[in-house]
């Protein structure tokens, strides 16, 4: 990838981000703090996609920030990957939040009306950076992809065909696992790391033919 390339990816990342910044599609968008687009590398071979931002993301305005991102970052350098090596996002741009009984704004999974009005942010996302692979982490983000059919327990770690013919895996979500304890938890670990593994060894398969890859640069820089 040339530098040329390289910075160009980076301003196309810039200007979505821009835009999101100024979205208000949804009421998330006028109740957040800040919108969290994505950050990472922007040739990434392989980004990772969440459901949403929780507290720490939108006081941030960066995915993956709290004790899950902690996490997540433990688990991408198991696998020889550092987080600024990676591109990570979520399928929403802004805190998806309701309110308890003392009118204190809790996290919430984003709904289908929020998820479809962020597609084509993450659709663009996915254009410019084009990685290699995608890992969803936790059920919506999977199924924000594969349908609302896909079983995280039955359907993690196998790999399907994703946007644009991008292989993609699911997982659990880092959040999952901090809310677990004793034998459950490692067994669930144990789960997740079989999935990092298949993750890590499909970026050690060989690159498509550079044919392909000028293909994709054509759209993006033509």
């Amino acid at each position: 990838m040339s530098l040329a390339e390289r910075s160009a990816r980076e301003q196309l990342l810039a200007n979505a981000a821009a835009a999101v910044e100024r979205c208000r599609k949804c009421a998330i968008g006028a109740s957040r703090t800040r919108s969290v687009y994505g950050e990472g590398d922007p040739c990434a071979a392989l980004m990772v996609v969440g459901e949403g931002p929780g507290e720490n993301e939108d006081l941030q305005g960066r995915p993956f920030v709290g004790r899950a991102g902690e996490l997540l970052d433990r688990m991408l350098l198991g696998i020889g990957l550092p987080r600024e090596d990676v591109y990570i996002c979520n399928t929403v741009k802004c805190r998806p939040t309701v309110a308890d009984d003392a009118g204190r704004l809790r996290n919430r999974a984003p709904d289908a009306y929020e998820m479809a009005n962020c597609r084509s942010y993450l659709e663009e996302q996915i254009a410019i950076v084009h990685p290699r692979a995608i890992l969803a982490l936790g059920a919506p983000a999977a199924k924000s992809f594969l349908g609302p059919t896909f079983s995280i327990t039955k359907q993690r770690g196998q790999w399907f065909e994703g946007p644009r013919g991008i292989p993609l895996i699911a997982t659990f979500h880092p959040a999952y696992l901090l809310r677990m304890t004793g034998g459950e938890l490692n067994a669930v670990k144990r789960l997740v790391w079989e999935d990092l593994k298949k993750v890590r060894a499909k970026l050690e398969e060989a690159p498509p033919p550079a044919s392909e890859a000028e293909v994709v640069q054509g759209e993006l820089f033509g």
